[in-house]
């Protein structure tokens, strides 16, 4: 009982002979003092963060050009920060009016009323600035004007500052700081000569023993223009540039989507060429096939084999033009074998071939396990055929670039009339170094959503709640009034298809 009770007190830490000491205890009160020290370290950290992230957002508001009678920070997130602005200036009014008034009155000796009058001109107009400095300022010029020439018949002018009064000045740097962030370079150089103009002009006419201040503002003023122009113009800049950045992407996805179009388009031409030359030789070999044909029927036959080398004829004079380098360089978009002579006269691939896709995307490290459905390759018809091996090829590829090491499953199967294609994968695995910008063979979804396109079916892409990715395609067998409607109801959808290689996989 002792021992325990010393255990408890603290008194013997070591407890009895061979017992153990109780450590628990007192690691668990430190645990929980360190956490107490770390929770206002943490607590200051993230209000350290809050706080830079409010200047950074008040420095793009800064930065950010306002529209015509759009008030100064308009376009700030906050509501704090686009009432800034008129808390600013509102400060200085009731600062800068009674000021004023009782500097004119009791300093240069000017009657009250017209003390009075003039301190309301030069302040109050300071609250226009917000939303339309430019007629605020010529306000306010007006106003220092008055105020300049009604001071040259003060009592006590002698040996103060003239023709603008320190809170002049003050109330006129102000309008030029609202100026600098909302007008042009041109109307800024333009209120800066008047401002030195009108001073030079009122320096012939100066008081007796007065300190002149017009080549104080000039410099001044200048100085404030300078910076706040500068900002609006790396503002304006940094716009032109996203605007521009814009512009490019849109390029960039339209020019996507036309080379994946003419990608696909090479490729159908061996297809639709096979069936071609199948007519031609069927038309030519008629009369020798079946003996006995009567002349009007030979006349048929080899009328429509004239048609079909004719057909044949244009379609290698198309293909010349598909198969023509780009001067761009656009054709190093493609993949390997593509661009050369070998690429284009090989066979194409086709569900039969997805084997040896799979085999080779497993010898390079990549977990994959195909179903294929018996007699699935013979039943597609050629175009879908062709479509489901680029639909699993891209689908690959993008697992290899995008989630390296992630376990792949891929599916073929015919259902009814369709032919279903499956890819499944999961997160990449932890060690894996992912590659979002690597080289693949075509120009990802959006070569899928074509190809599916092109025969009508349906394509299903997104990530799974696992971290994996899944992409599923239905193809017709028999795509020809499905392709057609399809194609009339994504007519008009090219550009937002497009787009969708942004923040999507490539």
């Amino acid at each position: 009982m002792s021992d325990e009770a010393g255990d408890r007190t603290g008194e013997r830490p070591g407890g009895r002979p061979g017992g153990k000491p109780r450590r628990g205890t007192r690691d668990g009160a430190a645990a929980r003092t360190g956490d107490a020290r770390k929770t206002p370290k943490a607590r200051k950290d993230r209000e350290d963060r809050k706080d830079r992230a409010a200047l950074a957002q008040l420095a793009a508001a800064l930065r950010t050009p306002a529209a015509a009678a759009q008030p100064l920070f308009a376009q700030a997130p906050k509501a704090w920060q686009r009432a800034l602005p008129y808390l600013v200036v509102g400060v200085f009014v009731v600062s800068l009016l009674p000021t004023t008034i009782a500097v004119l009155a009791n300093d240069y000796g000017m009657d009250g009323g017209w003390a009075g009058a003039l301190g309301v001109a030069q302040t109050v107009p300071l609250l226009l600035a917000v939303t339309r400095p430019l007629p605020a300022w010529l306000l306010v010029l007006a106003a220092d004007t008055a105020g300049a020439v009604l001071l040259t018949q003060a009592e006590t002018v002698a040996g103060h500052p003239w023709p603008w009064t320190p809170m002049a000045v003050v109330g006129y740097l102000v309008l030029m700081a609202c100026l600098g962030l909302r007008e042009s370079i041109r109307n800024l150089v333009g209120v800066w000569l008047v401002t030195g103009a009108l001073g030079a002009v009122l320096g012939f006419f100066p008081p007796e023993d007065t300190t002149t201040t017009a080549a104080l503002l000039f410099v001044l003023g200048g100085i404030v223009l300078a910076l706040t122009g500068a900002l609006r113009g790396l503002g304006d800049a940094r716009q032109r540039i996203a605007e521009q950045e814009s512009i490019s992407e849109a390029e960039r996805s339209r020019r996507t989507l036309l080379e994946e179009r003419a990608r696909i388009a090479r490729e159908l031409h061996d297809v639709v060429a096979h069936h071609m030359s199948v007519i031609t030789v069927q038309a030519d070999s008629a009369p020798y096939r079946l003996p006995g044909m009567p002349e009007p029927v030979q006349q048929e036959f080899a009328a429509i084999a004239a048609s079909a080398r004719e057909s044949l004829g244009e379609m290698r004079r198309l293909l010349t033009v598909l198969r023509a380098p780009d001067p761009d360089g656009a054709q190093g978009a493609r993949g390997p074998g593509e661009g050369g002579a070998h690429g284009e006269r090989a066979p194409q691939p086709g569900i039969g071939r997805l084997q040896q896709l799979v085999e080779a995307t497993v010898r390079a490290g990549q977990p994959v396990e195909l179903s294929l459905a018996a007699g699935a390759a013979g039943a597609a018809p050629p175009a879908v055929d062709l479509s489901a091996y680029r639909i699993v090829q891209e689908a690959l590829a993008n697992v290899v670039r995008h989630a390296p090491g992630a376990p792949t499953r891929v599916s073929v199967t015919v259902v009814d009339d369709d032919v279903l294609v499956l890819v499944v994968n999961g997160p990449a695995a932890r060690d894996a170094v992912v590659e979002p910008d690597g080289p693949g063979t075509g120009h990802g979804l959006v070569g899928m959503r074509e190809r599916v396109r092109l025969t009508g079916g349906t394509l299903d892409t997104g990530p799974l709640p696992d971290g994996g990715f899944r992409v599923a395609a239905r193809l017709p067998l028999h795509a020809g009034d499905g392709a057609a409607a399809a194609h009339e109801a994504h007519a008009t959808n090219d550009t937002n298809e497009a787009n969708d290689t942004n923040g999507e996989r490539s």
